[in-house]
């Protein structure tokens, strides 16, 4: 039995202008306040808004256009109608009091979850609390243009209002009218400018998407590009797994859409899911070989995963297919960096800035390039430069302080990261330059506060807790500077140079066993850390073991052959050991280095005069004092050789001015010192020890 052909049609959903014709006949019939809720796409609602005029000449009609989100219509409308005569008063974008109210996840608010919700929107609120008042106050019909999503608001939260309804019309869509809005949103679709728009403008463009997704007359290649842009915009909101979503439709329809793939990887990324963005870039580049994007996308990837050479590869690959693409050239000099390999890095910085010449990040990373191979005065330029292109880049401030540091100068370093500081003040690397350079400056006790503000910004900042240690150290605060050189290692047990400090403290404190531990352990770490040799040395003289301080000397020197305090303390070792012959050619070498060492000319003279080499000790005495004229003990040591000589005048003389320089300690070692007993009942001299 054949079906009625006239039953068939009555299952057919209403034409377009059928519905229209409804609407139209029922407000022409309606006087007086009547709700109406006509459900369209905003372009529908706008041609409607520009119809019903012509078609409804005997009424006069109106148009409230909402723009921003309301708590209270009541008032707009007695604004707008105010001696205006109305019949119909049509009404659109109720929305943004939706959008701006819940601000849910755009998966939520295109879901249509509305009976979870946990209040009422503050319009709807009013639209039930205030609508014997729209009744008594408004004679005519409004008519409110929305979307299906808002009707289902106004269903489940303001059914006292919707109660009141004297129609719902759906208008249905054309294929033609999908096909165009199709197109204009996918010709539209532009990432940077949907990082302009609001949240609310967001959302709203979100739904614009899924309505026309959800359309029956929606063509496979339009569904397809809307799935892509709808990715993009979700992206662009932060909405990263939404994004994935869309993404993954538009693969399922279309399993070779590169972009999708592409774009997938970004949003991956986003969710720290980085080996699933290295699967979704390489099924891009699987598609599209000369994809460069997907493969400057890869080595991000890569590079995230610690995977370098072959992050550095997929730089390459996206270099060679666009050789012009500055970002892939300023990412692979950052691998570069990372591998060690600082010159072919600065090249790879200069081949980004030939390209783009104000490309601010590359001159930065450029001076931390030549920072590292010790071009100071070229890092120094590459920073201002940076900051030349922007003027409130605080890395570059400080970066150009390290670099001012470096080249010793401190007061305009200590400039540069106040400025890094006014920029951003909770940049922690400015606050920890600063402190150092606080600190070479002298001004210890600001240098202190300085990295206890980079501390308080970031409490697992393992520098900033070493500099304080050394900070602590200077000021004499030896206890306090330990516990910070152990939050230093407790944060990063491998830093050999908070080892080192702790050794330092320890010994400051007298523990000089325990320092010989730790710079142990900053050796073990750092084998060839000539500081902590240097230091295990003094803890080991301390502790009267010279014979070994000699050889943690030794490999002190060994590392850095011009360090002229290891030659020094070598030959303080030796000399205690009675080796006075190899102690002068231990000093000898500390003085080579060092010329106005004077301490080193001191104790040149005491091992020439053990080896009775008294004129010549004489002339190392009188070199000492040359230098450092308050050098009391070479004053003395001359006063003890010229009494020996039984020379009284210089004897006097000599001790007269170590006893101006140190009065107390000189006079009581001269009561006792043998060296004057041939003097010693000489008036002049008792009146000078006295």
């Amino acid at each position: 039995m054949n079906p009625n052909v006239d039953d068939w049609d009555e299952d057919l959903p209403p034409e377009p202008e059928e519905v229209y014709q409804d609407l139209v006949r029922a407000l022409k019939r309606k006087s007086g306040f009547g709700l109406f809720f006509v459900q369209s796409t905003p372009v529908e609602a706008d041609r409607l808004i520009d119809k019903l005029p012509q078609d409804i000449p005997g009424k006069h009609i109106e148009a409230l256009r909402l723009v921003e989100s309301i708590d209270n219509l009541y008032e707009r409308v007695a604004e707008f109608v105010k001696d205006k005569q109305i019949d119909i008063l049509l009404i659109k974008g109720l929305e943004y009091s939706l959008y701006k109210y819940e601000k849910r996840t755009f998966g939520e608010i295109t879901e249509g979850q509305f009976s979870n919700l946990t209040s009422v929107p503050h319009i709807l609120n009013h639209l039930n609390q205030q609508r014997e008042r729209f009744r008594d106050d408004y004679p005519f019909c409004f008519v409110f243009l929305l979307r299906s999503f808002s009707i289902n608001y106004l269903i489940h939260r303001a059914p006292d209002f919707f109660d009141w309804r004297s129609g719902v019309f759906e208008l249905p869509t054309t294929p033609e009218l999908v096909e165009q809005e199709s197109t204009r949103l996918i010709l539209s679709g532009d990432y940077e400018e949907y990082l302009k728009l609001s949240q609310e403008q967001k959302i709203e463009k979100v739904l614009e998407f899924k309505d026309l997704l959800g359309e029956k007359h929606q063509a496979e290649d339009s569904k397809v590009s809307l799935l892509l842009e709808l990715g993009n915009l979700l992206y662009s909101a932060k909405e990263s797994e939404a994004a994935i979503a869309a993404y993954d439709q538009a693969i399922h329809i279309k399993p070779d859409l590169h972009q999708a793939w592409n774009n997938k990887g970004i949003a991956l990324s986003a969710l720290g899911r980085k080996e699933e963005a290295l699967a979704a870039y390489e099924q891009a580049i699987n598609i599209k070989p000369d994809l460069h994007q997907a493969w400057y996308n890869k080595g991000i990837a890569l590079s995230a995963l610690g995977r370098k050479e072959e992050a550095l590869a997929a730089y390459g690959q996206a270099i060679k297919i666009q050789p012009d693409d500055s970002q892939a050239w300023y990412n692979k000099g950052i691998v570069l960096s990372a591998l060690g390999r600082k010159e072919e890095a600065l090249a790879a910085y200069e081949q980004a800035i030939h390209i783009q010449p104000d490309y601010h990040q590359a001159w930065y990373n450029k001076g931390i390039a030549l920072s590292a191979l010790g071009r100071k005065e070229e890092a120094l330029a590459a920073y201002e430069q940076a900051i030349h292109i922007q003027p409130d880049y605080h890395d570059a401030w400080n970066g150009k302080g390290n670099a001012l540091s470096a080249l010793g100068r401190k007061e305009e370093a200590l400039a540069a990261y106040d400025q890094a500081i006014h920029i951003k003040p909770d940049l922690h690397q400015a606050w920890n330059g600063k402190g150092n350079a606080l600190s070479a400056l002298g001004r210890k006790e600001e240098a202190l506060a300085a990295y206890e503000q980079a501390i308080h910004i970031q409490p697992d900042y393992h520098y900033a807790w070493y500099n304080k240690g050394n900070a602590l150290s200077a000021l004499g605060r030896n206890q306090e500077a330990l516990v910070a050189y152990d939050q230093a290692i407790h944060i990063q047990p491998d830093l050999h140079q908070a080892w080192n400090g702790k050794g330092i403290a320890l010994s400051a404190l007298g523990r000089n066993q325990e320092a010989l531990a730790s710079y142990d352990q900053a050796i073990n770490i750092q084998p060839d850390y000539h500081d902590a040799w240097y230091n295990k040395g003094i803890a080991l003289s301390a502790l009267g073991r010279n014979q070994e301080a000699i050889a943690a000397y030794d490999q002190a020197i060994h590392i850095q052959p011009d360090y002229h305090d290891a030659w020094y303390n070598k030959g303080n070792a030796l000399s205690a050991l009675g080796r006075n012959q190899e102690a002068l050619a231990a000093y000898d070498q500390a003085i080579h280095i060092q010329p106005d060492a004077h301490q080193a000319w001191y104790n040149k003279g005491n091992a020439l005069s053990a080896l009775g080499r008294n004129q010549e000790a004489l002339a190392a005495y009188d070199q000492a004092i040359h230098i450092q004229p308050d050098a009391h003990q070479a004053w003395y040591n001359k006063a003890c050789y010229y009494a020996l000589q039984g020379n009284i005048e210089q004897t006097l003389e000599n001790l007269q001015q170590a006893i101006n320089l140190s009065p107390e300690e000189v006079r009581e070692i001269a009561k006792t010192d043998s060296d004057f007993d041939s003097i010693r009942k000489d008036e002049r001299f008792q009146a000078l020890i006295q």
